[in-house]
């Protein structure tokens, strides 16, 4: 919107404004002649005092035929009301004017059904006459509305807080959100003071304080998610596409929504993971650092030879496609017990080039087969000896399985790529879920 016209459109409402106090003024200073004028006559002290308290009694719609006599400070007021209330009220306001020594209230209590609701019609006729002459008020607190409403949407539109940090478009929808809400309130506000509605302001703060309480109750779930959703935003603890591992929930991120963390699992399956389990959750980002280690345990049997082993499978580790050089593996013995001597290997990958686990796979391929070429055996088999003759065919079986040669793994190497298979479902759930996602 231009901001001349809005401009000269503000200054001419402040004109008019600007009239209507002089002609205000000009009227208060009249009357106040005229007051000054008939105090120099006698009895003109209890006069001014009845016309004081009778106009701002007949300024409250319904008590219009109220009437008011003063006579030495003390201040008679009669007619009929169609309430106690209106009868005690009546009389406060009495009471509240400067110069009153006491009041002698002598309003009736309209006792018939036709009175009482001739009184009420009154006060509805009043209280539309007030409505009509508010009425240029009222057109100028809806124009502040307005007004309000739109400087806080042109504000919000130019804020672009995540150009200072991270690229976070959520933020700079939320900041921008608040932002015009506020100016609204505030437009609000300004026009609620110039209806001189001050109280109902007290009152919807009021009610909106209780409200908010019981809604908090009600919806507390739903505001711990939303709030936790706005925090995981701030901090990225992950970008979508990692690999994580939250509470018991382990895949590739979608997307971070306001009130759940999208996870996509390698079995293929999407689980919508609450983002107040996320927030006060351990999260293991499996992609934040690229180098990753991996172990597995070979057994040997107890006679052969632990150092002769430790070299043969280090050797072979270091040849497997995707184990790197830096970090070198390294070994340890685990156990070492009667069914033989448990050892464990540990080496590191690079995951944005391979994938840990085939990787892993392939080292114990490569391990075994550096095993059987050094002729290093695994834990022996309990043997039992039979003393008794055994018949000629079984006897003939066990002597062919005996001597089954072993059976050696291939020397090819196998495939260490990156794992890709969940790749397509995640970037279409991406899609799906990109106008809110967080991150």
């Amino acid at each position: 919107m231009p901001l001349r016209p809005v401009v000269r459109f503000l200054l001419a409402c402040c004109l008019i404004l600007v009239t209507f106090a002089a002609a205000a003024q000009d009227d208060a200073l009249l009357a106040q002649a005229a007051g000054a004028k008939a105090a120099s006559a006698p009895g003109a002290v209890d006069t001014q005092l009845a016309r004081h308290v009778a106009s701002r009694l007949h300024a409250v719609p319904g008590y219009d035929g109220i009437v008011v006599t003063a006579e030495n400070g003390v201040v008679r007021l009669d007619g009929e009301v169609g309430d106690p209330d209106d009868r005690a009220h009546a009389e406060q306001i009495a009471a509240q004017q400067k110069g009153v020594a006491s009041v002698d209230n002598r309003i009736e209590i309209a006792g018939g059904v036709g009175k009482r609701l001739h009184l009420a019609l009154q006060q509805v006729y009043g209280k539309l006459f007030g409505l009509v002459a508010k009425l240029p008020l009222l057109l100028v607190a809806a124009l502040i509305v307005f007004l309000a409403w739109r400087v806080g949407r042109a504000i919000s539109r130019r804020i672009h807080l995540s150009r200072l940090s991270a690229n976070n478009p959520y933020i700079d929808s939320l900041v921008a959100r608040i932002v015009s809400w506020a100016i609204l309130l505030v437009g609000l506000l300004i026009a609620l003071d110039l209806l001189e509605a001050t109280a109902v302001v007290g009152a919807l703060l009021g009610s909106a304080g209780v409200a908010g309480i019981a809604l908090g109750f009600a919806f507390r779930d739903i505001a711990e998610n939303y709030v936790a959703g706005i925090l995981l935003s701030l901090r990225r603890g992950f970008s979508p596409g990692d690999h994580i591992l939250v509470d018991k929930y382990e895949g590739k991120v979608v997307a971070l929504t306001s009130r759940h963390t999208l996870l996509m699992t390698f079995d293929g399956v999407q689980v919508a993971v609450p983002n107040a389990i996320v927030f006060k959750s351990v999260v293991s980002n499996y992609s934040q650092n690229a180098t990753r280690r991996f172990e597995f345990a070979m057994i040997i049997d107890t006679n052969e030879s632990i150092r002769e082993a430790q070299e043969a499978a280090v050797a072979q580790l270091m040849q497997t496609p995707g184990v790197l050089a830096d970090p070198a593996p390294s070994w340890a013995v685990d156990s070492y017990t009667n069914g033989g001597i448990q050892l464990k290997f540990q080496a590191w990958v690079n995951q944005r080039e391979s994938d840990m686990g085939k990787v892993r796979s392939e080292a114990i391929r490569a391990v075994k087969s550096s095993f059987e070429k050094a002729q290093i055996d695994g834990p022996r088999p309990v043997q039992y000896l039979f003393t008794a003759p055994l018949p000629a065919g079984v006897a003939h079986r066990i002597g062919m399985e005996m001597e089954a040669p072993t059976p050696t793994e291939p020397t090819d190497c196998g495939d260490t790529s990156v794992n890709r298979d969940i790749d397509a479902q995640v970037s279409a759930q991406r899609a799906a879920h990109d106008d809110e996602n967080l991150i």
